[in-house]
C-alpha cells in the first residue's frame, strides 16, 4: 500500500457530528473510536472522538478527532480540504457541504477553464472543489 498523506481535521467537541455529516455527503465506510475506547477513560470527556477515519468509494480518506481539553485549538483558514476531478458528482458534494455553511466562491467556470468553488462548512472547515473540464 505504501505511504499516504491524508487530511486530519481537529475539532473542539463536535468531531462525531462533522464526520457523520461528511459521510452523508461523500459516502463511504466510517471507523470511529472514542478516548474511552482507546484506553483513556479518565479524560474529562471520554465519549469524544480520539480518532475517526472515513474511506470513500471515490478513494478519499478523511480523518477527524476532538482535541483534548488541555490542548489549544484555534479554528483557522490556513488549511482547506481539496476535492478535485472530472466527476460531475463533485457539484453535488459542493452543494451538500455548503448546507449550513458559507460559499466563499461560487462553483462556476474559472479563467483556467475548470469549474471551481470554495466554501466554509457548518463546522468551520474550508473546502475547495475543482471540476476539471474535458477538452472539446
Amino acid at each position: 500500500m505504501g505511504s499516504q498523506l491524508n487530511p486530519c481535521l481537529a475539532f473542539k467537541g463536535n468531531a462525531r457530528q462533522a464526520i457523520e455529516f461528511y459521510r452523508d455527503v461523500l459516502g463511504g465506510q466510517l471507523d470511529m473510536g472514542t478516548y474511552a475506547e482507546y484506553g483513556s477513560p479518565d479524560v474529562p470527556h471520554p465519549d469524544k472522538i480520539m480518532h475517526a477515519t472515513l474511506r470513500t468509494s471515490d478513494g478519499y480518506t478523511l480523518m477527524v478527532w476532538d482535541v483534548r481539553e488541555e490542548m489549544p485549538h484555534t479554528a483557522g483558514n490556513n488549511v482547506a480540504v481539496f476535492l478535485g476531478g472530472d466527476d460531475a458528482k463533485l457539484r453535488d458534494h459542493f452543494e451538500r457541504l455548503s448546507t449550513g455553511g458559507t460559499v466563499t466562491l461560487p462553483l462556476e467556470k474559472q479563467s483556467w477553464g475548470d469549474e471551481a468553488g470554495s466554501l466554509i462548512d457548518q463546522f468551520g472547515i474550508s473546502w475547495m472543489v475543482n471540476i476539471t473540464q474535458q477538452p472539446s
